[in-house]
């Protein structure tokens, strides 16, 4: 794992990331756009003819690059694009203020960046990557300014799940990382959150 490199997804490198999430855009037509549409949007081009399926998630996150916003990291291997994690200013995710499960507490919080997802190819997996990518995104986190990273990861209770059901990452993953872990104020989840700077 130290020849792995965690690079911002910049406008230049959108063909390796559209080589890495592949044709079905990491995981069903997705092209990690859940939590940046609104939720009638995402399902609409997900949901649509074969043909066209996927294709306005993928264009929006093409838009942020072209934007020179970064929609998250991909992790480098000398084979290339291997990793992916979405984290930026929490505002940036729409569908975390509108989301019963997961909507803030205080959604005017000054300095709060979330981490929203993690996606590997399946041979990539259980390799220590998503850790990888997760100090990466603490770096990159703090580095741009981030007083406060929050994710909302599954409880596996230190066992297995589906990768479509941990795309969060887990509670124990973020535990070892450091990460403070309380239950959502207002459902079931789990809230993580690391101090990168004081207030």
């Amino acid at each position: 794992m130290s020849l792995v490199s965690v690079e911002p997804a910049t406008a230049e490198r959108w063909e390796e990331l559209e080589t890495l999430f592949g044709p079905t855009g990491a995981h069903g037509h997705c092209w990690c756009t859940f939590f940046r549409r609104r939720a009638k949007d995402h399902t609409a081009s997900t949901s649509c003819e074969r043909s066209r399926r996927g294709l306005d998630n993928r264009l929006e996150l093409r838009r942020l690059t072209l934007e020179g916003r970064v929609p998250g990291l991909i992790a480098y291997d000398p084979d290339g694009p291997c990793g992916w994690v979405s984290v930026a200013p929490r505002e940036d995710y729409i569908r975390l203020s509108r989301s019963r499960a997961l909507r803030p507490a205080d959604p005017g919080e000054p300095g709060v960046w979330a981490l929203v997802c993690f996606w590997l190819p399946p041979r990539r997996r259980r390799r220590g990557l998503g850790t990888r990518l997760l100090d990466g995104a603490v770096e990159y986190a703090r580095a741009n300014g981030a007083r406060i990273l929050e994710a909302y990861p599954v409880d596996t209770a230190g066992g297995r799940a589906p990768s479509a059901e941990v795309s969060t990452g887990t509670v124990e993953m973020f535990r070892r990382a450091g990460f403070s872990l309380a239950p959502h104020h207002a459902s079931e989840r789990w809230v993580a959150r690391l101090e990168l700077k004081a207030a």
